[in-house]
């Protein structure tokens, strides 16, 4: 069966009244236009966290297709998942594995970053007996301070690599910490500049790693001077922007929907109230509809506390009263016609109207990252 076919829709919807579509053309056409501002650099896709909850081998096959050379992933599992899918594309672990991941790092081909002795050392001893030195990458903190090797800890463990036979120095790299907030471009400008300074000092003793890199998605967009031999993209290759205040440098197109159909309708009299806690009562005579979709979904038990809302018959309306763990309230008004079956819209477009992850985030206190990555695994992926 074809995924994204009609047959596959109404099996999707057989198992749940609840799904999100994943548009992987609009992966495939953020990374072509994520490439072409990238300029000569590399584009590694970063498909960690379930792809952003968009499905990392799905997100992978069309970031690449897009122009994508590079994946990126936080665990080693992650980096297995997508060998045992078929990707062959260069893999970049962006954490340091535990030495007794290292082994499997190996033998599936990924590239471990390194930030520590232990960590040298782990990938050496893993490496021995290779016919070619395994591919290593270098962090540098430069002012994160999460992971990475401070400065000068850096110079020494990448003079490690470079001088071990079972090793390759094959990138090294920073992460920045505000490139999203363009208003705090000093505090980046200084992270890259401690890039620099390491890769200066690296030169002086006549060694070069292959790749220097520390834009992610907001350094791409906002930093020109960041882009060096490879970017680092993760949230923008799903179609939305690292901060709004970055919003609009490309045309970006959001890649999830997140859908559900009415599953049941009941009018409701003035005065009387819905849901947990009883907290929201209704003003005047108004139909209300239920949506099978909660916070085990990843739909915040405050959503409507906060303002949310859902779309249907290309209209918005509130959701009302608590969410619940696998349904929430939609006040419909008096009169609506809405039925049971209807497409209910929680992300994405229905007519003129659009809601986006960032209009989530907004309302409740957080960024677009958290929306897409909080859908949980049992909300079924539609891949388009």
């Amino acid at each position: 069966m074809v995924k994204g076919s009609p047959m596959h829709r109404r099996e999707t919807q057989s198992v749940r009244f609840t799904w999100a579509e994943i548009d992987t053309a609009a992966i495939a056409s953020n990374a072509r236009l994520l490439k072409t501002l990238a300029g000569d650099a590399r584009l590694l896709a970063v498909v960690k966290a379930v792809g952003y909850g968009h499905g990392p081998v799905q997100a992978a096959e069309a970031a690449l297709a897009g122009g994508a050379t590079w994946l990126g992933v936080a665990l080693v599992g992650e980096g297995e998942e997508l060998r045992r899918a078929g990707v062959t594309a260069p893999v970049l672990v962006l954490s340091e594995p535990r030495p007794s991941a290292m082994a499997t790092v190996v033998a599936q081909d990924l590239r471990p970053t390194v930030y520590t002795e232990e960590g040298v050392e782990a990938a050496a001893k893993a490496a021995a007996g290779l016919p070619f030195p395994l591919r290593v990458h270098v962090k540098v903190d430069t002012g994160m301070h999460r992971v990475g090797a401070s400065p000068e800890a850096a110079i020494a463990l990448a003079r490690a690599v470079a001088e071990h036979p079972a090793l390759h120095l094959e990138g090294l790299f920073t992460h920045f910490a505000v490139a999203d907030e363009p208003e705090r471009a000093d505090h980046t400008a200084a992270q890259l500049a401690g890039l620099h300074a390491v890769a200066g000092a690296l030169a002086a003793r006549g060694i070069r790693p292959d790749l220097l890199h520390a834009a992610n998605s907001a350094g791409l967009l906002g930093h020109p001077d960041s882009r060096l031999d490879l970017v680092r993209c993760g949230i923008a290759l799903y179609g939305l922007a690292p901060s709004p205040a970055l919003a609009g440098v490309v045309d970006l197109q959001p890649a999830l929907s997140l859908k559900a159909e009415v599953s049941f309708v009941k009018p409701l009299a003035a005065g009387e109230a819905v849901s947990y806690g009883l907290r929201w009562t209704a003003a005047a005579d108004t139909v209300v509809a239920t949506i099978p979709i909660g916070y085990a979904d990843g739909v915040p038990r405050r959503f409507g506390a906060c303002g949310g809302q859902v779309l249907l018959g290309g209209r918005r309306y509130p959701v009302v009263g608590a969410v619940t763990m696998d349904q929430l309230l939609v006040d419909c008004g008096p009169g609506a016609t809405t039925g049971r079956g209807d497409e209910c819209v929680l992300i994405g477009r229905q007519g003129d109207e659009q809601i986006t992850a960032w209009e989530w985030a907004d309302r409740l206190g957080t960024i677009a990252y958290e929306v897409v990555c909080g859908l949980s695994s049992r909300v079924p992926r539609l891949w388009l």
